[in-house]
């Protein structure tokens, strides 16, 4: 392994727990402290925290876009980290020092947005471009570590932060993330002289938008629309082309697992809201719920990967990533699906455990694992060299369409109760269905470096294979 991937991983656990940290308490924080006074209706409350929730995950999910073209075209990866994390630390000061004034609170989450979604292409891009054709097949663990860190970091967030906002209040637990994420920082710095630095492309005549172009201009030609880019840009170029837009074919159908993966921390937490939430000697807040996700994403991914995917394999029934992210997303709809039959008993007033939470929450990460591990190694294997980081923050807003139209769906009120967990789950049954049909025609190309960074032939594709 590469010496430079622990100053990564240990910067990826420290913003994760930061991330998650304020990210887990925000919809409690909303109902009860920030809209308490300004909306009394508890309904009503509920609905406005949901979509405000959404409405910022939406933010931290689009600004991939504006991060991986920095890293792409202007900064690098590393610096693009570094700087835009300032900016995620400023987002962090302000939660903490605003936390009841509305235009502070509201910068402060605006920053945040910003700063998370504007390393998050980069981080996962730059663990990426520290391989080569030669280690790659160290590629897929490396990533798993990686995964497995995020919720190290977000496991501890979830069991220490939600109390911490019991017991001493929104300045406390927001500033403690904000501690968090300047070690975050910290440490990603201390790692400077050691990575591996892509140079940005700054003016490539033959990028997506030149090929594009070109494919336009030559539109009378025959053959194939971007075929008819080969008359000014080379094979590889237009190859580049196609790869991407295979990729985001795959990508259209992920928007509706995150729909419901995200609203763990939103709707599952206002019905924990109505549940027992005493269990044994222990009073749990009900956002401290969301801790058996990271829980069990670190036990079940050495299962997956050391254990589950090589028994398919030597049975000649290869679980590869086009396999992995329908059944994914089925499963995702069968966990939206259990908490829907819970909300029954619920929605009639009966205060049933709250430990019941903990099946569909198995279900749900079982389902994460198999979409949310695999995308992230699909969308850097599947990219050329020159547009990873665009790449990665394509597959990020994949989550950001998802939460805009849960933003719009809970302030226009369009499901509510026991309605809404079945609508989601039959949205996501017909995608995993329509992804699985798309993947059986998809072409698979792996593009690695093929040796040290620095000459155009180093990026190329290394090798296809077929799905």
């Amino acid at each position: 392994m590469p010496p430079q991937i622990p100053f990564i991983i240990g910067n990826e656990a420290c913003e994760r727990f930061s991330f998650y940290g304020m990210r887990n308490i925000l919809t409690v924080f909303l109902i009860d402290w920030l809209l308490a006074n300004q909306i009394p209706g508890r309904g009503d409350r509920e609905a406005a925290a949901k979509a405000t929730f959404h409405l910022f995950v939406f933010g931290v999910y689009f600004t991939p876009l504006l991060g991986g073209f920095l890293a792409d075209r202007y900064l690098g990866k590393y610096r693009t980290i570094l700087y835009i994390s300032l900016i995620y630390c400023a987002g962090h000061a302000c939660l903490a020092l605003f936390p009841d004034d509305r235009t502070g609170f509201y910068a402060g989450l605006a920053l945040i947005a910003l700063g998370s979604g504007g390393i998050k292409p980069c981080v996962s891009a730059l663990v990426g471009d520290q391989f080569t054709a030669d280690n790659k097949h160290l590629v897929n663990k490396v990533f798993a570590v990686f995964y497995w860190s995020i919720n190290l970091g977000s496991f501890f967030a979830s069991l220490l932060i939600p109390k911490t906002l019991r017991l001493f209040g929104p300045a406390v637990a927001f500033g403690i993330p904000g501690v968090l994420m300047a070690i975050a920082t910290f440490v990603f710095w201390l790692g400077r002289d050691h990575y591996v630095k892509v140079p940005p492309a700054r003016s490539d005549p033959h990028s997506f938008g030149a090929v594009m172009r070109s494919a336009w201009r030559n539109r009378r030609q025959g053959g194939k629309f971007l075929d008819r880019a080969r008359a000014e840009q080379p094979a590889e170029a237009v190859e580049g082309v196609k790869a991407v837009f295979r990729v985001l074919s795959i990508f259209a159908f992920i928007p509706f697992f995150w729909m419901l993966f995200d609203q763990k921390a939103s709707t599952w937490v206002v019905q924990a809201r109505s549940m027992n939430l005493r269990i044994g000697p222990w009073q749990f807040e009900p956002s401290q719920m969301q801790l058996v996700n990271p829980a069990l994403v670190m036990l079940l991914i050495p299962v997956t990967t050391g254990v589950v995917y090589p028994f398919f394999k030597r049975r000649g029934w290869e679980l590869t990533p086009l396999r992995r992210m329908p059944i994914g997303i089925a499963l995702g709809a069968t966990a939206f699906a259990i908490a829907g039959i819970l909300n029954v008993p619920v929605a009639a007033g009966q205060r049933i455990s709250v430990v019941w939470q903990v099946v569909p929450y198995v279900v749900l990460t079982i389902g994460e694992i198999l979409v949310s591990v695999t995308g992230l190694e699909f969308a850097y294997t599947q990219a050329p060299l020159t547009m990873k980081s665009v790449i990665q923050s394509f597959w990020n807003l994949t989550t950001a369409a998802a939460n805009l139209a849960v933003a719009l769906a809970s302030a226009l009120a369009f499901f509510q109760g026991t309605a809404l967990f079945f609508y989601y789950a039959a949205f996501a049954y017909l995608a995993a269905l329509g992804l699985a049909l798309v993947a059986r025609r998809y072409k698979v190309v792996d593009w690695y470096q093929r040796g040290p960074i620095g000459r155009p032939a180093d990026l190329g594709p290394a090798v296809a294979q077929p799905a």
